[in-house]
Protein backbone atom coordinates (compact mmCIF):
# COMPACT_ATOMS: atom_id res chain seq x y z
CA UNK A 1 0.00 0.00 0.00
CA UNK A 2 1.47 3.66 -0.88
CA UNK A 3 0.83 5.97 2.00
CA UNK A 4 -0.05 9.57 1.96
CA UNK A 5 2.63 12.10 2.45
CA UNK A 6 1.94 14.25 5.29
CA UNK A 7 4.88 16.89 5.03
CA UNK A 8 3.27 20.04 3.58
CA UNK A 9 6.39 21.99 2.30
CA UNK A 10 5.09 25.27 1.86
CA UNK A 11 2.90 25.56 5.31
CA UNK A 12 6.73 24.93 6.50
CA UNK A 13 8.63 27.62 5.13
CA UNK A 14 5.91 30.12 5.56
CA UNK A 15 5.82 29.70 9.49
CA UNK A 16 9.25 30.39 8.77
CA UNK A 17 8.69 33.62 7.74
CA UNK A 18 6.63 34.73 10.67
CA UNK A 19 7.89 37.82 12.84
CA UNK A 20 10.16 36.76 15.42
CA UNK A 21 8.28 36.57 18.83
CA UNK A 22 8.79 39.21 21.74
CA UNK A 23 10.85 38.31 24.86
CA UNK A 24 7.05 37.94 26.06
CA UNK A 25 6.13 35.58 23.66
CA UNK A 26 9.32 33.64 24.30
CA UNK A 27 9.19 33.43 28.16
CA UNK A 28 5.74 31.75 27.93
CA UNK A 29 6.84 29.58 25.33
CA UNK A 30 9.40 28.17 27.86
CA UNK A 31 7.71 28.52 30.84
CA UNK A 32 5.08 26.00 29.02
CA UNK A 33 7.55 23.85 27.93
CA UNK A 34 8.74 23.47 31.27
CA UNK A 35 5.94 21.40 32.31
CA UNK A 36 7.69 18.46 30.28
CA UNK A 37 4.12 18.37 28.01
CA UNK A 38 5.99 19.27 24.72
CA UNK A 39 5.77 22.29 22.62
CA UNK A 40 3.23 22.68 18.73
CA UNK A 41 4.55 23.02 15.63
CA UNK A 42 4.07 26.93 15.55
CA UNK A 43 5.78 27.55 19.49
CA UNK A 44 9.14 24.96 18.25
CA UNK A 45 8.68 27.56 14.61
CA UNK A 46 8.61 30.36 16.66
CA UNK A 47 12.00 29.32 18.92
CA UNK A 48 13.50 28.64 15.61
CA UNK A 49 13.26 32.24 14.74
CA UNK A 50 15.52 33.33 17.75
CA UNK A 51 18.71 34.68 17.02
CA UNK A 52 19.54 36.64 19.63
CA UNK A 53 22.01 35.26 22.45
CA UNK A 54 19.83 36.51 25.74
CA UNK A 55 16.58 34.23 24.21
CA UNK A 56 19.15 31.43 23.08
CA UNK A 57 20.33 31.27 26.69
CA UNK A 58 16.95 30.74 27.58
CA UNK A 59 16.56 27.90 25.69
CA UNK A 60 19.36 26.20 26.46
CA UNK A 61 18.73 26.41 30.54
CA UNK A 62 14.92 25.31 29.36
CA UNK A 63 16.52 22.17 27.87
CA UNK A 64 19.04 21.47 30.49
CA UNK A 65 15.79 21.37 32.92
CA UNK A 66 13.83 18.95 30.59
CA UNK A 67 16.64 16.96 30.28
CA UNK A 68 17.13 16.52 33.80
CA UNK A 69 13.87 16.50 34.67
CA UNK A 70 13.18 13.37 32.38
CA UNK A 71 16.56 11.55 32.07
CA UNK A 72 18.45 12.56 35.07
CA UNK A 73 22.43 12.17 34.90
CA UNK A 74 22.39 8.66 32.78
CA UNK A 75 23.76 8.69 29.63
CA UNK A 76 23.35 5.51 27.30
CA UNK A 77 26.17 4.27 25.58
CA UNK A 78 26.28 2.44 22.37
CA UNK A 79 28.14 1.40 19.34
CA UNK A 80 27.46 1.26 15.53
CA UNK A 81 28.77 -2.08 13.18
CA UNK A 82 29.08 -1.74 9.99
CA UNK A 83 28.39 -5.31 8.09
CA UNK A 84 28.56 -3.67 4.59
CA UNK A 85 29.36 -0.40 2.42
CA UNK A 86 28.55 -1.90 -1.06
CA UNK A 87 25.54 0.40 -1.66
CA UNK A 88 23.21 0.83 -5.04
CA UNK A 89 22.27 4.58 -4.22
CA UNK A 90 24.29 7.64 -5.54
CA UNK A 91 24.10 9.93 -2.43
CA UNK A 92 25.73 12.89 -3.27
CA UNK A 93 26.99 13.68 0.07
CA UNK A 94 28.02 9.72 1.53
CA UNK A 95 31.15 7.92 1.72
CA UNK A 96 29.34 4.48 0.35
CA UNK A 97 28.08 6.41 -2.69
CA UNK A 98 28.23 4.00 -5.87
CA UNK A 99 30.29 6.25 -7.45
CA UNK A 100 32.78 6.48 -5.24
CA UNK A 101 35.49 4.56 -7.09
CA UNK A 102 38.12 5.28 -4.53
CA UNK A 103 35.98 3.50 -1.70
CA UNK A 104 37.68 -0.19 -0.96
CA UNK A 105 34.23 -1.98 -0.97
CA UNK A 106 33.40 -4.66 1.70
CA UNK A 107 30.31 -6.97 3.03
CA UNK A 108 31.68 -8.70 5.95
CA UNK A 109 30.78 -13.02 6.24
CA UNK A 110 28.41 -13.91 9.39
CA UNK A 111 32.00 -15.15 10.75
CA UNK A 112 33.11 -11.82 10.53
CA UNK A 113 30.06 -10.22 11.65
CA UNK A 114 30.30 -12.37 15.23
CA UNK A 115 33.89 -10.97 15.49
CA UNK A 116 33.10 -7.47 15.35
CA UNK A 117 30.31 -8.34 17.66
CA UNK A 118 32.90 -9.34 19.92
CA UNK A 119 35.27 -6.80 19.83
CA UNK A 120 32.71 -4.55 20.89
CA UNK A 121 31.51 -6.97 23.45
CA UNK A 122 35.48 -6.78 25.04
CA UNK A 123 35.35 -3.32 25.22
CA UNK A 124 32.52 -3.39 27.24
CA UNK A 125 29.65 -2.55 25.19
CA UNK A 126 25.79 -4.29 25.07
CA UNK A 127 24.28 -2.23 22.80
CA UNK A 128 24.75 -2.45 19.21
CA UNK A 129 23.67 -0.55 16.22
CA UNK A 130 23.77 -2.80 12.93
CA UNK A 131 24.21 -0.51 9.94
CA UNK A 132 24.78 -1.25 5.94
CA UNK A 133 24.42 0.35 2.22
CA UNK A 134 21.83 -1.04 0.42
CA UNK A 135 22.47 -3.64 -1.96
CA UNK A 136 21.08 -7.03 -2.76
CA UNK A 137 24.28 -8.24 -0.91
CA UNK A 138 22.52 -6.20 1.99
CA UNK A 139 19.14 -7.88 1.16
CA UNK A 140 16.63 -8.81 4.51
CA UNK A 141 17.69 -12.63 4.71
CA UNK A 142 20.96 -11.23 5.23
CA UNK A 143 20.15 -8.98 7.69
CA UNK A 144 18.28 -11.46 9.67
CA UNK A 145 20.96 -14.00 10.21
CA UNK A 146 23.14 -10.97 10.68
CA UNK A 147 21.22 -9.92 13.82
CA UNK A 148 21.36 -13.81 14.88
CA UNK A 149 25.00 -13.59 14.63
CA UNK A 150 25.32 -11.05 16.52
CA UNK A 151 23.26 -11.90 19.50
CA UNK A 152 25.24 -15.05 19.22
CA UNK A 153 28.34 -13.52 19.67
CA UNK A 154 30.11 -13.70 23.40
CA UNK A 155 33.56 -12.55 25.04
CA UNK A 156 35.72 -14.55 27.40
CA UNK A 157 33.49 -13.22 30.13
CA UNK A 158 30.68 -14.72 29.06
CA UNK A 159 29.03 -11.25 28.13
CA UNK A 160 26.61 -11.10 25.33
CA UNK A 161 25.11 -8.08 23.31
CA UNK A 162 22.10 -7.11 24.77
CA UNK A 163 20.13 -5.30 22.40
CA UNK A 164 20.30 -4.98 18.73
CA UNK A 165 19.28 -1.89 17.20
CA UNK A 166 18.84 -1.51 13.00
CA UNK A 167 19.92 1.53 10.98
CA UNK A 168 18.65 0.20 7.29
CA UNK A 169 17.26 1.18 4.01
CA UNK A 170 13.44 1.61 3.82
CA UNK A 171 11.54 -2.00 3.13
CA UNK A 172 8.17 -3.81 2.84
CA UNK A 173 5.86 -4.20 5.90
CA UNK A 174 6.68 -8.04 5.82
CA UNK A 175 10.37 -7.63 5.65
CA UNK A 176 9.92 -5.62 9.00
CA UNK A 177 7.51 -8.24 10.02
CA UNK A 178 10.52 -10.75 9.80
CA UNK A 179 13.00 -8.14 11.49
CA UNK A 180 10.64 -7.68 14.16
CA UNK A 181 10.70 -11.76 14.85
CA UNK A 182 13.91 -10.95 15.67
CA UNK A 183 13.57 -8.65 18.49
CA UNK A 184 15.48 -6.27 17.32
CA UNK A 185 14.97 -2.71 19.27
CA UNK A 186 14.74 0.26 17.39
CA UNK A 187 14.40 0.64 13.89
CA UNK A 188 16.60 3.82 12.57
CA UNK A 189 15.92 5.28 9.60
CA UNK A 190 17.25 8.67 8.69
CA UNK A 191 14.97 11.05 5.72
CA UNK A 192 18.01 13.00 5.22
CA UNK A 193 16.24 15.96 4.25
CA UNK A 194 12.32 16.17 4.25
CA UNK A 195 12.38 18.78 1.78
CA UNK A 196 11.64 16.93 -1.34
CA UNK A 197 13.38 19.53 -3.74
CA UNK A 198 16.51 19.35 -2.80
CA UNK A 199 15.74 15.80 -1.60
CA UNK A 200 15.44 15.04 -5.29
CA UNK A 201 18.94 16.79 -6.09
CA UNK A 202 21.11 14.80 -3.71
CA UNK A 203 19.67 11.31 -4.26
CA UNK A 204 19.54 11.16 -8.09
CA UNK A 205 17.14 9.20 -10.20
CA UNK A 206 17.51 5.66 -11.12
CA UNK A 207 18.31 4.46 -7.34
CA UNK A 208 15.93 2.83 -4.91
CA UNK A 209 16.59 6.16 -2.53
CA UNK A 210 15.28 8.37 -5.05
CA UNK A 211 12.19 7.81 -4.27
CA UNK A 212 11.15 10.50 -1.44
CA UNK A 213 7.95 9.59 -0.51
CA UNK A 214 8.89 5.21 0.21
CA UNK A 215 11.41 6.80 1.84
CA UNK A 216 9.33 9.24 4.02
CA UNK A 217 6.46 6.35 5.02
CA UNK A 218 9.08 3.71 6.10
CA UNK A 219 8.04 4.11 9.52
CA UNK A 220 4.61 3.49 8.47
CA UNK A 221 5.55 0.26 7.37
CA UNK A 222 7.94 -0.41 9.93
CA UNK A 223 4.76 -0.02 12.78
CA UNK A 224 2.36 -2.14 10.81
CA UNK A 225 5.06 -4.77 10.71
CA UNK A 226 5.00 -4.67 14.61
CA UNK A 227 8.33 -3.04 15.44
CA UNK A 228 7.36 -0.86 18.46
CA UNK A 229 9.96 1.93 18.72
CA UNK A 230 11.32 3.61 15.54
CA UNK A 231 14.32 6.54 15.39
CA UNK A 232 13.98 9.53 13.21
CA UNK A 233 16.83 11.53 11.88
CA UNK A 234 17.89 14.08 9.26
CA UNK A 235 21.22 14.92 7.70
CA UNK A 236 22.34 18.61 8.94
CA UNK A 237 23.85 20.55 6.09
CA UNK A 238 21.50 19.69 2.85
CA UNK A 239 18.68 21.94 3.58
CA UNK A 240 17.80 24.55 6.02
CA UNK A 241 17.97 23.14 9.45
CA UNK A 242 14.82 25.00 10.46
CA UNK A 243 13.00 23.24 8.03
CA UNK A 244 13.56 20.07 8.91
CA UNK A 245 13.03 20.55 13.13
CA UNK A 246 9.86 21.61 11.79
CA UNK A 247 9.42 18.72 8.98
CA UNK A 248 10.65 16.35 12.12
CA UNK A 249 7.57 17.66 14.64
CA UNK A 250 5.12 17.11 11.41
CA UNK A 251 6.59 13.49 11.56
CA UNK A 252 6.51 12.44 15.19
CA UNK A 253 3.08 14.11 15.12
CA UNK A 254 1.61 11.80 11.98
CA UNK A 255 3.23 8.89 14.04
CA UNK A 256 1.42 9.61 17.03
CA UNK A 257 -1.97 10.47 15.41
CA UNK A 258 -1.95 7.23 13.23
CA UNK A 259 0.40 4.67 15.11
CA UNK A 260 -0.12 6.21 19.01
CA UNK A 261 3.38 6.65 19.55
CA UNK A 262 6.00 9.21 18.12
CA UNK A 263 9.78 8.16 17.58
CA UNK A 264 11.95 6.88 20.23
CA UNK A 265 14.74 8.67 19.26
CA UNK A 266 16.01 11.48 17.03
CA UNK A 267 19.53 11.46 15.81
CA UNK A 268 21.51 14.69 14.89
CA UNK A 269 23.92 13.92 12.49
CA UNK A 270 25.54 17.14 10.91
CA UNK A 271 27.90 16.54 6.86
CA UNK A 272 31.38 15.31 7.95
CA UNK A 273 34.02 14.93 5.48
CA UNK A 274 33.91 11.78 3.63
CA UNK A 275 36.49 10.07 1.24
CA UNK A 276 35.96 10.53 -2.79
CA UNK A 277 32.95 12.81 -1.99
CA UNK A 278 33.20 16.58 -2.85
CA UNK A 279 29.87 17.52 -1.37
CA UNK A 280 30.61 16.39 1.62
CA UNK A 281 33.68 19.14 2.20
CA UNK A 282 33.48 21.76 4.30
CA UNK A 283 33.16 24.64 1.41
CA UNK A 284 30.63 22.81 -0.51
CA UNK A 285 27.99 22.15 2.12
CA UNK A 286 24.80 23.66 0.89
CA UNK A 287 23.44 24.55 4.49
CA UNK A 288 26.16 24.12 7.28
CA UNK A 289 24.70 24.18 10.55
CA UNK A 290 27.17 26.00 12.99
CA UNK A 291 28.02 25.04 16.54
CA UNK A 292 25.85 27.33 17.98
CA UNK A 293 22.87 26.84 15.97
CA UNK A 294 23.46 23.65 16.38
CA UNK A 295 23.23 23.76 20.05
CA UNK A 296 19.87 25.29 19.36
CA UNK A 297 18.29 22.66 17.47
CA UNK A 298 19.47 20.26 19.82
CA UNK A 299 17.89 21.96 23.07
CA UNK A 300 14.16 23.00 20.67
CA UNK A 301 13.66 19.49 20.28
CA UNK A 302 14.71 18.32 23.57
CA UNK A 303 11.64 20.88 24.69
CA UNK A 304 9.44 20.11 22.14
CA UNK A 305 9.57 16.11 22.72
CA UNK A 306 10.70 16.04 25.95
CA UNK A 307 10.28 11.96 26.43
CA UNK A 308 12.30 10.73 22.87
CA UNK A 309 15.91 10.27 23.12
CA UNK A 310 18.25 12.31 21.53
CA UNK A 311 21.32 10.48 19.85
CA UNK A 312 25.23 12.65 18.78
CA UNK A 313 27.58 10.00 17.07
CA UNK A 314 31.22 9.79 17.26
CA UNK A 315 30.85 12.66 14.05
CA UNK A 316 31.40 15.49 17.04
CA UNK A 317 34.54 16.51 18.61
CA UNK A 318 34.01 15.43 22.47
CA UNK A 319 33.97 19.23 23.44
CA UNK A 320 31.04 19.37 21.62
CA UNK A 321 29.40 16.56 22.67
CA UNK A 322 30.09 17.56 26.20
CA UNK A 323 28.03 20.56 25.36
CA UNK A 324 25.24 18.68 23.50
CA UNK A 325 24.79 15.97 26.37
CA UNK A 326 24.05 19.42 28.88
CA UNK A 327 21.39 20.70 26.46
CA UNK A 328 19.63 17.43 25.45
CA UNK A 329 21.27 14.83 24.16
CA UNK A 330 20.49 11.42 26.20
CA UNK A 331 22.30 8.74 24.22
CA UNK A 332 26.06 8.28 22.35
CA UNK A 333 28.37 6.35 20.91
CA UNK A 334 31.45 5.70 21.60
CA UNK A 335 34.72 4.15 20.62
CA UNK A 336 32.83 4.37 16.74
CA UNK A 337 34.13 2.79 13.53
CA UNK A 338 32.42 3.60 10.30
CA UNK A 339 33.92 0.77 8.01
CA UNK A 340 33.05 -2.61 7.78
CA UNK A 341 35.44 -4.80 9.97
CA UNK A 342 37.14 -1.51 11.47
CA UNK A 343 37.00 -2.95 14.83
CA UNK A 344 39.83 -5.03 14.23
CA UNK A 345 41.53 -2.61 11.73
CA UNK A 346 40.07 -4.23 8.73
CA UNK A 347 40.94 -1.47 5.77
CA UNK A 348 37.86 -1.00 4.13
CA UNK A 349 36.11 2.73 3.36
CA UNK A 350 34.65 4.50 5.81
CA UNK A 351 31.24 6.14 5.67
CA UNK A 352 32.62 9.76 6.81
CA UNK A 353 35.30 11.14 9.25
CA UNK A 354 35.42 10.57 13.25
CA UNK A 355 35.34 13.61 15.14
CA UNK A 356 36.08 11.90 18.67
CA UNK A 357 38.54 8.84 18.38
CA UNK A 358 38.51 8.07 22.13
CA UNK A 359 37.89 4.75 23.72
CA UNK A 360 35.45 3.64 25.62
CA UNK A 361 37.32 3.83 28.80
CA UNK A 362 38.27 7.31 27.87
CA UNK A 363 34.57 8.23 27.07
CA UNK A 364 33.29 6.53 30.27
CA UNK A 365 35.75 8.40 32.51
CA UNK A 366 35.44 11.85 30.99
CA UNK A 367 31.47 10.88 31.39
CA UNK A 368 31.96 10.18 35.39
CA UNK A 369 34.42 13.64 36.00
CA UNK A 370 30.79 15.24 34.45
CA UNK A 371 28.57 13.47 37.05
CA UNK A 372 27.03 11.45 34.63
CA UNK A 373 25.73 7.63 34.87
CA UNK A 374 27.68 5.79 31.98
CA UNK A 375 24.27 3.11 31.01
CA UNK A 376 24.53 0.20 28.90
CA UNK A 377 20.69 -0.50 29.93
CA UNK A 378 18.68 -2.97 27.80
CA UNK A 379 15.91 -3.28 30.86
CA UNK A 380 13.18 -1.77 29.41
CA UNK A 381 13.56 -3.58 25.76
CA UNK A 382 13.47 -7.21 27.44
CA UNK A 383 10.50 -5.92 30.52
CA UNK A 384 8.31 -4.83 26.98
CA UNK A 385 8.16 -1.30 28.16
CA UNK A 386 8.19 0.03 25.04
CA UNK A 387 6.28 1.96 22.39
CA UNK A 388 3.27 3.85 23.57
CA UNK A 389 3.74 1.32 26.68
CA UNK A 390 7.30 3.47 27.63
CA UNK A 391 5.22 6.44 26.94
CA UNK A 392 2.96 5.46 29.48
CA UNK A 393 5.59 5.15 32.08
CA UNK A 394 7.25 8.03 30.52
CA UNK A 395 5.08 11.16 30.47
CA UNK A 396 3.89 10.93 34.36
CA UNK A 397 7.50 10.47 34.99
CA UNK A 398 7.66 6.88 36.40
CA UNK A 399 9.89 5.44 34.45
CA UNK A 400 12.63 7.22 36.31
CA UNK A 401 12.08 4.20 38.38
CA UNK A 402 13.82 1.73 36.31
CA UNK A 403 16.37 4.02 34.60
CA UNK A 404 18.72 5.05 37.12
CA UNK A 405 18.92 1.80 38.98
CA UNK A 406 19.17 -0.27 35.84
CA UNK A 407 21.75 2.46 34.59
CA UNK A 408 23.77 1.97 37.67
CA UNK A 409 23.79 -1.96 37.41
CA UNK A 410 25.13 -1.61 34.05
CA UNK A 411 27.67 0.60 35.08
CA UNK A 412 28.66 -1.19 37.52
CA UNK A 413 29.41 -4.72 35.30
CA UNK A 414 31.21 -2.62 33.18
CA UNK A 415 33.55 -1.34 36.18
CA UNK A 416 34.05 -4.73 37.30
CA UNK A 417 34.80 -6.59 33.90
CA UNK A 418 35.92 -3.75 31.67
CA UNK A 419 37.37 -0.70 33.29
CA UNK A 420 40.90 0.61 34.01
CA UNK A 421 41.68 0.78 37.52
CA UNK A 422 41.62 4.34 37.50
CA UNK A 423 38.44 4.73 36.05
CA UNK A 424 37.45 1.98 38.61
CA UNK A 425 38.13 3.56 41.32
CA UNK A 426 36.72 7.04 40.73
CA UNK A 427 33.44 5.11 39.42
CA UNK A 428 33.04 3.19 42.58
CA UNK A 429 32.93 6.60 44.16
CA UNK A 430 30.03 7.93 41.80
CA UNK A 431 27.85 4.74 42.58
CA UNK A 432 28.21 5.30 46.41
CA UNK A 433 27.46 9.48 45.74
CA UNK A 434 24.31 8.20 43.67
CA UNK A 435 23.12 5.75 46.52
CA UNK A 436 22.78 8.64 48.64
CA UNK A 437 20.19 10.34 46.48
CA UNK A 438 17.40 7.86 46.52
CA UNK A 439 14.86 9.68 48.42
CA UNK A 440 12.67 6.17 49.20
CA UNK A 441 15.02 4.38 51.57
CA UNK A 442 13.23 1.08 49.88
CA UNK A 443 14.64 1.58 46.95
CA UNK A 444 17.98 2.71 48.14
CA UNK A 445 18.29 -0.56 49.93
CA UNK A 446 17.28 -2.64 46.78
CA UNK A 447 19.62 -0.66 44.55
CA UNK A 448 22.87 -1.13 47.00
CA UNK A 449 21.66 -4.93 47.46
CA UNK A 450 21.88 -5.31 43.85
CA UNK A 451 25.14 -3.59 43.57
CA UNK A 452 26.66 -5.76 46.03
CA UNK A 453 25.77 -9.06 44.15
CA UNK A 454 27.11 -7.76 40.85
CA UNK A 455 30.47 -6.98 42.40
CA UNK A 456 30.38 -10.29 44.02
CA UNK A 457 30.04 -11.71 40.28
CA UNK A 458 26.24 -11.92 39.62
CA UNK A 459 25.56 -10.36 36.27
CA UNK A 460 22.55 -9.03 33.86
CA UNK A 461 20.21 -8.13 36.96
CA UNK A 462 17.51 -4.97 36.08
CA UNK A 463 14.20 -3.73 37.23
Amino acid sequence: MRHANFIDRDKLYALLSAPKPSATDIDHILNQARQLHGLSLQQVASLLLVDDQESINKILLTARFCKEEIYGRRLVLFAPLYTGNACVNNCLYCGFRRDNHRLHRKVLSMDEIEAQATHLLRMGHKRVLLICGESSRNNTDYMVEAIRRTYAAHDEKGSRVRRINVELAPMSTDDFARLHQEHIGTYVCFQETYDPIEYAHFHPAGTPKADYLYRLTCMDRAMEGGINDVGLGVLFGLADYRFEILALMEHARHLEEDFGCGPHTISFPRIEPAEGTPLSLPQNIPHPVSDADFMKIVAIIRIAMPYTGIIISTREQPEMRHLLVAHGVSQISAASETNPGGYDDTNTGAQFTLGDHRSLDQVVSAMIDSGHIPSFCTGCYRKGRVGADFMDLAKPGLIKQYCKPNAMFTFREYLEDYASPTTREKGLRLLQQLLSSFPQPELQRRVEENLNHIGQGQRDIYF
